[in-house]
């Protein structure tokens, strides 16, 4: 890990962990495992989102759950090698970096993913307390009609949610279970990655229903 016993980080380090974290998340991981099962590109299927949710009803239970798997690694294992180069601020950065890199790949022109299962990896990489009160507000949200109705709304919630609990555990400096301890970083990356998923969902104008009120709009799976 690049720090000195004052803790300063070695800003070289987190840049390294930012790229790698960015080039995790190029993974196509929906047209790759699409591909896998002989199902073409996914991109042209459904709703046209490369994430979980469009390949379980496109292509079925297996490859949806596949491809969440592999896009919550993507967030995790962006944090963990963040962490080893570059401690907390590596950690943080190089997981926000994951989920920008899945929404924004530039291997396949910046069109990817919403990020929501890339940044559950970035949750258990960096700030595993909190992921008992993600899965909380996952669940209310999913349960409660009104938020059904208002996937973009339900999304906002869990991310004002995400990012209050980071400067709440960085101000009281509380316990993080595995992750690191709690710095300036963790509620800096989780308003990145927040920012960052709020654009892709705006940029996605089937992933909600235009009436608000519409029964048939369902709620946002990880994708």
């Amino acid at each position: 890990m690049s720090t000195d016993e004052e803790g300063r980080v070695d800003a070289g380090a987190v840049l390294l962990s930012a790229a790698l974290g960015y080039a995790a998340g190029n993974i196509p991981t929906a047209d790759l495992v699409s591909r896998l099962y002989g199902a073409g590109n996914l991109r042209r299927r459904g709703s046209g989102n490369p994430g979980a949710a469009n390949a379980l009803s496109e292509i079925g239970k297996t490859a949806g759950a596949t491809i969440a798997v592999i896009d919550i690694a993507k967030g995790t294992v962006a944090g963990v090698v963040g962490r080893r180069l570059a401690g907390a601020a590596g950690a943080n950065v190089g997981s926000a970096a994951a989920v920008t890199g899945h929404c924004y790949p530039a291997l396949t022109g910046l069109g990817g993913g919403k990020g929501v299962a890339t940044s559950i990896g970035q949750v258990l990489a960096t700030f595993p307390a909190y992921f008992p009160i993600d899965v909380g507000v996952a669940v209310l949200t999913a349960s409660l009609p009104i938020w059904k109705r208002r996937t973009r709304a339900a999304t906002q919630f869990a991310s004002a949610t995400w990012v209050g609990c980071s400067i709440l555990w960085w101000r009281m400096n509380w316990p993080n279970a595995w992750g690191p301890r709690p710095t300036l970083a963790l509620p800096l990356a989780a308003a990145a990655s927040s920012v960052v998923i709020a654009t892709r969902f705006e940029r996605a104008p089937l992933d909600e229903s235009p009436n608000d009120e519409s029964p048939e709009a369902e709620p946002d799976s990880p994708g």
